[in-house]
């Protein structure tokens, strides 16, 4: 009787020990972990100054600056849609078709805001990149272009008409107004709250990791401090 009760104290004592030993690697695993996410200004990030104004001005807002003619934009776009769905409900997102003073990349933009007015976007958004990545489609040609709308079932000549609308125009300048205020050096380019632009080494789980740290701390700095639990 007396030779269990050893055994029983032995064992007992070496699981506290265990525990103990594995709580101290886990800790030890841990702290650098979170130094580790630490976002550094310059490297992780940029700030914008002055910063642009936001559109919608009741939650913080995530802009990313694409062209459809760019292989990493088109490769960072589905990883995106998926992160953009998942969104809480204080958080907005649009899209900016990049627009430089050259203007070379407005036939992109126009496509993207007539999309966007004939609520296009969610069904041919993702569409046009492929069709240009993979299909080596000319979307640039509004031949081109029109044959493609209309193959995906759309009225070509409704398409046609909004294309050249005095809304979409207006759009295309703003966009390009937009690109200039933002200050970016190329895309694709994401910008929280008019402020924070995301620097990125192509790693996109990375630049995700970025994204969400810095609308955290757009979140810590508004006045409305606004509830992040909810989703859209």
């Amino acid at each position: 009787m007396h030779l269990i009760n050893i055994l029983r104290k032995f064992f007992s004592g070496a699981a506290v020990f265990f525990a103990l030993c594995i709580a101290f690697v886990m800790g030890s695993l841990m702290v650098p972990a979170v130094h580790a996410t630490e976002l550094r200004p310059g490297q992780d990030f940029q700030i914008i100054e002055p910063a642009f104004p936001v559109e919608d001005k009741t939650r913080i807002e995530v802009i990313e600056f694409f062209w459809y003619g760019c292989n990493h934009c088109n490769d960072f776009d589905p990883v995106l849609d998926a992160w953009v769905k998942k969104l809480p409900a204080d958080v907005s997102f649009r899209r900016v078709p990049a627009l430089f003073p050259n203007m070379k990349w407005a036939p992109g933009a126009r496509l993207f805001y007539t999309l966007e007015a004939m609520q296009l976007t969610e069904k041919l958004h993702g569409k046009a990149f492929r069709a240009i990545h993979e299909e080596r489609l000319r979307l640039d040609d509004d031949f081109v272009l029109l044959d493609w709308v209309a193959k995906q079932g759309v009225d070509r000549a409704k398409f046609k008409e909004t294309m050249l609308s005095f809304a979409v125009n207006a759009r295309v300048q703003q966009a390009r107004s937009t690109t200039a205020a933002a200050t970016i050096g190329g895309v694709p380019t994401v910008i929280v709250q008019g402020r924070y632009m995301a620097n990125t080494t192509g790693n996109y789980s990375d630049l995700l990791r970025v994204i969400d740290q810095l609308v955290a701390r757009a979140r810590s700095e508004s006045p409305r401090a606004p509830n992040a639990t909810g989703k859209k």
